[in-house]
This record gives structure tokens, C-alpha cells and sequence, in this order.
């Protein structure tokens, strides 16, 4: 076991508190997946759409519980890229799952970042040109990454700002939901367990968000403590919200309107409920909600890559690109993710981000096993977590190949790349430290 890759000073111990932990963790969850994957989600899903969160919610719980015992363990800002090290060992394993981890959260911040882009388009009525939804990408992905550069301290405090903010307007908008809903006439249509299982695996992105919270456990004054009460408090006000808001949204609209609207259902729902300024407010929660989720996400990518720059154990790749402090790795990962946002349709990258991180929580709870006495976790709890991670990514990996080909192979491409470039980098290595 490598020390060095642990938290072992307490600098940063005030940096950042309980509070703006949970509000990071929730800031990474509520993003782009409610707002702009509820009617990708309704194609499968139907009218199912919250049993579908629900399903993703308790699949995620066992991850949570899985990467709650690592952080509390081995506290770091390096996060999953430093439990990788401390499951698998330094090497080719550990190296190339982190650089595939990396890519998996510069893709997810990709996915919030489109997000955006959907309802400042639709806020504006859908009228604003290619170009001006480019720049906007690229603005939005510029002061996430400023922001960043402010340091974890207000990280925290803008998202606790911003995600309060969107909190209160998605309760308003429930409960005026409920209160006009027609229960008498509510028709509950019948969907295969396939297509509901698929409908999970596409809505798990709204869950990826906790991994955030581990990236900010070197910055806690107690991560035993507070690491795993921030996660599991940011899991459980995130299921409510969701269940909650898609109650209402599948009370309210009928399944082929929803399924039209797609991307901005949600406005269209508070539409009507509360007319346009019910619209407005909801677009522009849309909006909070997306930028801090890149916010969140930005400051995970880039705390990971600082953090391998810093431990090349951790990899080799990554370690001996430009990512030498917390300025170069934030400069790149903002790149990569406004590459990927102008790319990528919001609903490929969506699938692309649920994949990645289905595949990378499997991955890392199997690495977990391997050192399961160290943190204290149940096994069992364990091994339901890797299956019920692979039978998620086995149901939505076989609907992308068949409705998006593209998206699968460039994932793949993304995975196979990991490996030979982590590999590639540590044989180049060996050879000039022989010479």
C-alpha cells in the first residue's frame, strides 16, 4: 500500500465542509439526466419513467456504499483514480482503468454541457443559430473551469448556491404538478422489464454524481465521518427529487407529447402548470442545474488528472502528458470536454457517459473486493453492486448498438485506447530509465 497517494497533511482540512460536500454530490446528480433525458428515457420506458429512477437510485446505492468505505479509507483528491492504485497496485491495470475513468467524466461533463446549450435554446425559442449554441458551449465550459481554478472551497459554495436554487423551484414545480394532476384518468401503459431495464441504464448518469464527493475527501476534516453522510445524503435527496418531478411530468403529459418534446420536457410540464413564467423558471433551474453539474464534474476530471500528474503510479499515460499541476489538468479537461459537447448529439453522449461509468463503477467495486478487509465493506454488498452495474450496462450497451452505433464504437475505441496507451507509456518508460 503506496501512503503517498493518501491524504497525510491537514492544509486542506477546512476547505471544504459537510454541507457544500452534499451540495457538490447533488451538483454532479441533478444535471443534464432530469432535465434532458426524460424523454429519451420515456421512449423505453413509457409511463414508467420513475420506476426506472428508482431502479437507478438503488443501483446506485450499492455503489455509493462501495466507494463510501474507499474514500473514508484512503482519502484523497485523486478520488476513484486513487482507490484503482490501492485495489489493483501500480501498473498497466490500475493506469489504464483511471485514464478510461478520466475520459468517462470528461464525457459526462460533456453531456451537462449540452444540457445547457438545449434550454438556452429552448428558452430562447428554439431560434438560436449552430454557431451561437457552439460559442455558448464553449462559454459555459470556460467559467465552470474558472470557477475551478477559485479553488474547492468555492466550488462548494457555488454549487450549494446554485443547486438550492434548483431544489426549491423542482419542489414548487411537484407539488403545483400533483395538485393539477388528473389521478382518475392517469393510464399506466405496459412496458417490457427490457425496456424498463434500458430506461435505468440511460437515467444512471443522474446518479454518477457521487463520485464526485470522493474527490473532495482530502479536503474534509473528518472523510470517515463526513464522506459517507454527504454521499448517501446526496443519493437520497437526488431519488426524491427525481421521483417526484417525473410523477409529475407523467401526470401531466401525455407519453407521445413527451416523447416529441424530448429534450426539454420538463419546461414544456411547467408550462402548463404555471404558463410561461412557470417555463421561464423552470428552464432557467434547467440551466443552474447543468452548469453545476459541470462544474462538478470539471472539478472531478481535473482533481483526478492533477492528482495522477503528481503520483505517476497512479498513470503513466496522463502522467507524462502536459498534466503537470492543477492549471494544465484543467485546461485539458475543459478541452476535452468542449470537443466532446460539440460532437456528440446530447442523447449519444447521455448513453456514452451511462455506459462509461456503469462500466467504471463495476470495475473498481470488483477492485474493492480484492481489499475489502482494509475498508471494512460487506462483500456481499459488493458483488450485488458489480451485477447490478453489468446488467445495466449489458441492456443499454445492446439498445445503443442496435438505435447508436456510433456512440458504442467510440467508446470502445475510448477503452481499447486507455489500455494501449497506458501501455505504450509504461513500456516507453522502462526503456529510458535502462538507458
Amino acid at each position: 500500500m503506496n501512503s503517498d497517494l493518501l491524504k497525510n497533511t491537514n492544509k486542506q482540512a477546512k476547505n471544504i465542509s459537510l454541507f457544500s460536500a452534499t451540495a457538490l454530490g447533488i451538483g454532479g446528480m441533478m444535471g443534464a439526466g432530469l432535465f434532458s433525458l426524460l424523454g429519451l428515457a420515456s421512449f423505453h420506458a413509457g409511463t414508467h419513467v420513475p420506476l426506472a429512477f428508482l431502479i437507478g437510485a438503488i443501483a446506485a446505492s450499492f455503489s455509493v456504499y462501495s466507494y463510501a468505505k474507499l474514500g473514508a479509507a484512503y482519502p484523497s483528491s485523486g478520488g476513484a483514480a486513487t482507490f484503482t492504485v490501492m485495489s489493483f497496485g501500480p501498473g498497466i491495470i490500475s493506469g489504464s482503468i483511471n485514464l478510461f475513468q478520466y475520459i468517462a467524466y470528461l464525457i459526462a461533463a460533456a453531456l451537462y454541457a449540452a444540457g445547457f446549450v438545449e434550454y438556452t435554446n429552448t428558452l430562447f425559442g428554439g431560434d438560436l443559430s449552430p454557431i451561437a449554441l457552439k460559442c455558448i458551449t464553449a462559454a459555459i465550459i470556460v467559467i465552470c473551469t474558472f470557477l475551478n481554478l477559485l479553488g474547492p472551497s468555492l466550488v462548494g459554495r457555488a454549487e450549494a448556491l446554485a443547486i438550492g436554487l434548483v431544489v426549491i423551484s423542482l419542489l414548487v414545480f411537484s407539488a403545483m404538478g400533483f395538485q393539477q394532476a388528473d389521478f382518475k384518468n392517469l393510464q399506466m401503459g405496459s412496458r417490457s422489464i427490457e425496456g424498463i431495464a434500458v430506461a435505468a441504464g440511460i437515467l444512471y448518469i443522474n446518479f454518477q454524481g457521487f463520485g464526485v464527493v470522493t474527490n473532495s475527501s482530502s479536503a474534509m476534516k473528518s472523510p470517515q465521518k463526513e464522506l459517507p453522510l454527504a454521499m448517501f445524503s446526496a443519493l437520497i435527496l437526488v431519488t426524491i427529487a427525481y421521483l417526484a418531478v417525473s410523477m409529475a411530468v407523467v401526470m401531466l403529459m401525455p407519453l407521445n407529447v413527451m416523447q416529441i418534446d424530448n429534450g426539454h420536457v420538463l419546461a414544456d410540464a411547467a408550462r402548463l402548470i404555471a404558463g410561461k413564467p412557470g417555463f421561464i423558471v423552470i428552464s432557467i433551474s434547467a440551466l443552474l442545474a447543468c452548469a453545476a453539474a459541470v462544474n462538478a464534474t470539471i472539478f472531478a476530471a481535473s482533481n483526478i488528472a492533477a492528482d495522477v500528474a503528481r503520483k505517476k503510479e497512479i498513470s503513466s499515460a496522463l502522467g507524462n502528458t502536459v498534466l503537470k499541476n492543477n492549471l494544465h489538468a484543467l485546461t485539458i479537461s475543459s478541452i476535452g470536454v468542449t470537443v466532446l459537447a460539440l460532437i456528440f448529439p446530447l442523447s449519444e453522449v447521455g448513453q456514452m457517459a451511462s455506459l462509461a461509468f456503469l462500466l467504471v463503477y463495476a470495475v473498481i467495486t470488483y477492485g474493492h473486493i480484492r481489499v475489502h478487509k482494509h475498508t471494512g465493506a460487506n462483500p456481499k454488498i459488493l458483488w450485488c453492486a458489480i451485477a447490478i452495474n453489468l446488467s445495466l450496462f449489458t441492456a443499454l450497451l445492446i439498445n445503443t448498438i442496435k438505435t447508436a452505433p456510433s456512440s458504442a464504437i467510440a467508446l470502445l475505441i475510448a477503452l481499447v485506447a486507455s489500455f494501449g496507451l497506458e501501455a505504450f507509456s509504461r513500456l516507453k518508460s522502462k526503456r529510458l530509465k535502462s538507458h
